[in-house]
């Protein structure tokens, strides 16, 4: 069970969020960025927003929500609240077994395919700090060194600006990086200099490889490139609704090249959604 304990402020005294108050963010987050926000999200979400309402000095909900949906609000203020809002929780390699699925069977049939032309096109949707996106690209570095060798791009997205950044400096605590093997550290990870504070960054070979720009899978129309190869849109759609989630895959398959692979989170189902896919593996889907 998550445990919210909400800091307390240190020039002002913050009102408790009112349920009409969260009933209107909530359904605006819903409407706009598809995040749902039950009941029992609220004291979450007034927790997280507190610490925005005193960086602003705004010292109630309704002066913040006022705010927030003015035009100056909607220009500079939204992409804070979704940052806030958003959950950013990613590793190197999660669910690994998707990776190994990638190394040993999907990029060699997609590079051997006659029609296969380069680069090679993958988006990592909801890609966080960019550790799924890097990881990507180690798995193609390693099986350029066994295999032959194609050029490449990966797109990484999420929502969240602030995150977005963070995936474009890539740089990590080294104690993120243990399910990273040893072999592919040497390779294409730097370590600091400041053993106080030891954390790794990603080499520019392989940060040169990865284009990162914020995308909300609720717009209708998405940034990234068509005729996409493989997409990654992993432990993404368990924030959205059922009805949600199925407008979103098709937006995605969309994206995707005939015969191009989709890979889901493990703790995602497409059952009974009426989708051009087949079944490769557990969420992990060609499109026919």
């Amino acid at each position: 069970m998550e445990t919210i304990t909400c800091a307390k402020p240190t020039f002002l005294k913050l009102e408790q969020l009112t349920e009409s108050q969260f009933n209107k963010l909530s359904k605006y987050i819903f409407e706009n960025y598809g995040i749902k926000m039950p009941e029992e999200k609220k004291i979450i979400l007034q927790c997280r927003l507190q610490k925005r309402l005193r960086e602003l000095q705004i010292d109630s909900f309704k002066d913040y929500i006022d705010y927030v949906f003015s035009s100056d609000g909607q220009s500079k203020e939204v992409s804070h609240m979704i940052d806030v809002v958003s959950t950013n929780k990613t590793d190197f390699y999660r669910e690994a077994d998707h990776f190994k699925l990638l190394a040993d069977n999907v990029l060699y049939e997609l590079s051997s395919c006659p029609e296969f032309h380069e680069p090679m096109k993958i988006w990592s949707a909801g890609c966080s700090s960019g550790e799924e996106a890097y990881t990507i690209a180690f798995t193609i570095e390693e099986f350029h060194a066994k295999n032959h060798y194609f050029d490449y791009t990966i797109y990484g997205s999420d929502i969240s600006f602030r995150i977005i950044k963070q995936a474009i400096e890539a740089i990590y605590r080294e104690d993120k990086t243990t399910a990273i093997p040893m072999e592919i550290k040497r390779k294409y990870l730097l370590r600091s200099k400041d053993r106080n504070n030891p954390t790794v960054r990603v080499k520019p070979n392989i940060r040169n490889k990865i284009i990162f720009s914020r995308q909300n899978l609720m717009e209708e129309k998405y940034s990234i490139p068509d005729y996409l190869d493989i997409i990654f849109c992993r432990n993404v759609l368990i924030y959205f609704n059922r009805q949600t989630q199925e407008k979103v895959l098709n937006k995605l398959i969309n994206k995707l090249k005939e015969g191009g692979y989709l890979f889901l989170g493990h703790s995602e189902s497409i059952t009974s959604m009426d989708l051009p896919l087949s079944r490769i593996k557990t969420t992990v889907f060609k499109k026919i």
